[in-house]
This record gives C-alpha cells, sequence and structure tokens, in this order.
C-alpha cells in the first residue's frame, strides 16, 4: 500500500506526486495514457500567468495581486470564488522557484500582439518540456509511475478513500488520494448532452475540435459525481477557443489557434459579424471565441484580415486563403459574395480614423455599427485578403468538485479526511466562466501542490497513529 495514490498525469497531478513526496510519503501515479502521450493537456502548454510587485527575471515590470484579480474578474463575469482565486494568485509570485528546482525553465516571454511580456512566465521547450521534466524529478524522488491504467471508479467509505480501481479490475489501495485526472472534454457524447440542440435541430459539440489529449473522459469525474459529491461549474463552459476549422480532432495544441480575429473582422456563414472583435487585448478575449463560434450556424466562422495585417500576429500553422478582393474571397470560401461585400464595406464605412496602435487598446473604433468594433478597427481596403476558417475548439470543461482552501472533496460540505483534487477537476471554483491566458497551469499548479502536502499529511499521520498503537 502507497501513502498517496495519484490519478492523473497532467501538471497538477505532477504537482501533488512531487510535492507529496517531498513530505516523506510513499507515492504511486497512475495515468490513463501511454508514457509518449503522458502528460494530459499540460503538455500543449506555454506559460503561467505570475502575480509579482516588481520586475523578476523573466518577468518585466509589475503585475500586482489586485490587477490579476480584476482581470480574471473581468473574463469571469464575476462567477468565481475570490477567496480561491486570491489564493492562487498570490501563491504564482513564489512557484516559479520550486518549479525550477523540479527542472521547469523559463524564457523571456514572446512580445507584440500576445500583450503577456509583463504577466505571463514562458516554459523553455513549452509545456512538453515542463511534464518532461516533472517526470524525471518525481521519479528521481521515487515516485512509481504506471502508464495506461485508466481508473473506473474508487472504493470509497463514508467519504473516505480505500482503493482505486482499474478498468481490469486492480485495485491501488492507498491512505490518501489526488484526483488530478482531468474533465470530459473528449468524451462527445457527454459533451453533447452539456450543449444540448439548438434551435436549428443542431448539436453543436458535433462540430467541436479537441485541442488537447483523447485521454480526459471524466470516467472518474463521472463517478464522483454519482457518488454526490459536492460539485461547482456549468457543464457547458469551458475554455473553449477558435481553432483553424482544418486543425485535427485532437492534440492540435496551440498552432491551431488563429490570432488575427482582433486585426480584422470575423464573419458566419451567413456573411455577417457577430461580435465586438476588438473589445480588450488577444489574451483577456482569445478564450470566448469558441463559444462564440459554437453559438453561430453549423458552428463555423471565419476570421478576415488584410495585407495589413500580415506579420502583427502569431502565424498558424496552415495558411490562409487568399483573395485579391473581397468578392474573390467570398467566392472561394463559399460566403455569399452580395452579403460578404455589403459587411466589408459597411464595417470600412464606420472605422472612424484614429492612430493604429495594436500593442495597445488604441483610438480606432467603429460608430453606428452593431456589432461595434471598439478597438483596433481600420477599414479592409489593402489587398490581398486573408480568411481563415474557425470552428470552436475545447481545452479543459469547467464542471468540477468543489472545494475550500484545502482541496478537500467534500461530500454535503465535509471535508474527505483523505481524498483530495486538483487541476481541471477543480478549475471550476475559480473559472466559473471565461479564462486569461496562463491561469489554467496557475490553478493547476497551486492546487497541485496543496492536495500533495495535505495528501501527504493526511496518509503520514495515519501512518504515526498505526504505529503508536502498536
Amino acid at each position: 500500500m502507497y501513502d498517496v495514490v495519484v490519478i492523473g498525469g497532467g501538471n497538477a497531478a505532477l504537482c501533488a506526486a512531487i510535492t507529496a513526496r517531498e513530505e516523506g510519503a510513499s507515492v504511486l501515479l497512475l495515468e490513463a495514457a501511454p508514457k509518449e502521450w503522458r502528460g494530459g493537456n499540460s503538455q500543449h502548454t506555454r506559460n503561467l500567468r505570475c502575480m509579482h510587485n516588481q520586475p523578476q527575471d523573466v518577468l518585466i515590470d509589475a503585475y500586482p495581486e489586485e490587477e490579476y484579480w480584476q482581470d480574471l474578474l473581468k473574463v469571469t463575469g464575476g462567477k468565481t470564488n475570490e477567496h480561491l482565486a486570491r489564493l492562487v494568485i498570490r501563491s504564482t509570485e513564489t512557484c516559479r522557484e520550486w518549479m525550477k528546482k523540479h527542472g521547469v525553465n523559463f524564457q523571456p516571454p514572446l512580445s507584440g500582439a500576445l500583450h503577456v511580456a509583463r504577466t505571463n512566465a514562458f516554459f523553455m521547450g513549452g509545456g512538453k518540456a515542463l511534464v518532461n521534466a516533472y517526470f524525471r524529478s518525481a521519479q528521481n524522488l521515487g515516485v512509481v509511475v504506471k502508464y495506461e491504467t485508466k481508473i473506473k471508479e474508487l472504493d470509497l467509505k463514508d467519504g473516505k478513500f480505500i482503493a482505486a480501481i482499474g478498468e481490469d479490475g486492480t485495485r491501488y489501495e492507498g491512505k490518501s488520494c489526488v484526483l488530478a485526472a482531468g474533465g470530459f472534454e473528449s468524451n462527445r457524447e457527454w459533451l453533447r448532452e452539456a450543449w444540448g440542440q439548438n434551435e436549428s435541430g443542431e448539436w453543436p459539440a458535433d462540430n467541436f475540435i479537441i485541442r488537447g489529449t483523447r485521454f480526459n473522459q471524466g470516467n472518474l469525474l463521472k463517478f464522483m459525481l454519482d457518488q454526490g459529491v459536492d460539485a461547482i461549474g456549468d457543464p457547458s463552459q469551458s475554455h473553449c477557443v477558435a481553432v483553424d476549422a482544418r486543425a485535427p480532432l485532437y492534440d492540435g495544441g496551440i498552432c491551431t489557434r488563429i490570432d488575427c480575429v482582433s486585426l480584422g473582422i470575423v464573419v458566419n456563414n451567413q456573411a455577417k459579424r457577430f461580435y465586438d472583435e476588438g473589445e480588450d487585448f488577444w489574451p483577456k478575449r482569445y478564450a470566448i471565441w469558441g463559444r462564440l463560434v459554437a453559438k453561430q450556424p453549423q458552428q463555423i466562422g471565419y476570421s478576415i484580415i488584410d495585407s495589413k495585417s500580415v506579420g502583427r500576429f502569431m502565424p498558424p500553422v496552415f495558411e490562409g486563403v487568399k483573395a485579391n478582393s473581397i468578392r474573390e474571397l467570398a467566392e472561394k470560401i463559399n460566403l455569399d459574395p452580395d452579403q460578404f461585400e455589403q459587411t466589408v464595406r459597411e464595417f470600412n464605412q464606420a472605422c472612424v480614423k484614429g492612430e493604429f496602435n495594436h500593442t495597445v487598446l488604441d483610438n480606432c473604433h467603429t460608430e453606428n455599427l452593431s456589432p461595434a468594433k471598439t478597438h483596433w478597427a481600420v477599414p479592409l481596403d489593402t489587398p490581398p485578403f486573408y480568411s481563415y476558417a474557425l470552428r470552436p475548439g475545447i481545452t479543459f470543461t469547467y464542471l468540477g468538485l468543489k472545494v475550500e482552501d484545502d482541496a478537500a472533496v467534500r461530500f454535503n460540505n465535509i471535508p474527505s479526511p483523505n481524498l483530495y483534487v486538483a487541476g481541471e477537476m477543480m478549475a471550476g471554483n475559480v473559472l466559473g466562466q471565461g479564462y486569461t491566458a496562463g491561469v489554467g497551469m496557475s490553478i493547476g499548479t497551486t492546487f497541485g501542490r496543496i492536495a500533495g502536502k495535505n495528501a501527504a499529511r493526511s496518509a503520514l499521520s495515519q501512518s504515526a497513529l498505526i504505529q503508536g498503537a502498536m
């Protein structure tokens, strides 16, 4: 029997396993994926949003707690637990030293259109390098890792963890357990159930692309919900971004994201705009566009730019459709040419001339146009023109287990004495809706370490009681 059983193999699970081992506990980590696909969605991440009151190595200027909190409050629309959110925010000021200790290296962040040089610390080599570093550190510390081990259920008694049970019936007993097995974003049937049908009789989830791992089926999450665990979050809410419609069904990751939305216009398949493309900086708004596209007919949109925008955004992996006129572009992407020309003409006429600057919230906006474009509104008048077809890309879901700052799983508001949760399985406590770049890793790192520490202490206190009784 191990002191701590950790279920999952991503950032939160690894932080929990390493921390529990540092506390002196024996640790078994169970990863559903094979070794080559280990790491869950964390392998596709790039950075961590960090609070800091002054410049810190790769972070410039300052990003104080209150500004971080206001950014989070804005994107969630108030659907967040302020106490837990601030706990996460404060932990990001100091966690990078711990991360470095376990092999994670940081690089100066990208500048320009991403606007994250001040707020986010980038991993050298991306999420894959982070995952590999953590696995090396965990195994060097003596954490036992088992791959291709899918857990179908837990043996629980009055809210207490007894054992994890694999699909093949194998029991993995432990004195405590950390659940960090991700959400249900790869489970198409559950997504269909969560999103339902729209007014046209379509099932929007059928057109979703899964940006990350195919292994997050939500089996353990569903089991816990069926056990009557305290839950939080709307099953239809998720980190949902607009990705290239040509992206693979799974594991396309960051390179399939389309980052030129704020520099042009976005239309649906009726060639009509449907939202303010320039509402705010892209890292604060990119995660709303998947949901916006999901609500459009046939769950598709088209990001349209002209040649003035080329070089001002992260180029996607696939080239856009190119044309020398708006009408030719419409014909190439199968939109009604007359309506498309009208949409572009009305947008161009509504643009108020200002000082364009894609690195600040500039004064280029539209007037007497609905929906408005608040910033970076410049006429689409310089060929060639480009189009990128968009689909909703699900990263992770927000339905999860309700927690307090001890990361303990709760039943009727009573904390389990030895069962804890971290990562996507509880992110909905902080993210009721919306997203801002890097905060998912902030939540996973913070609560992974809390869960690991408390799981270890629970297990070791049980051992001490047993030894004292002998």
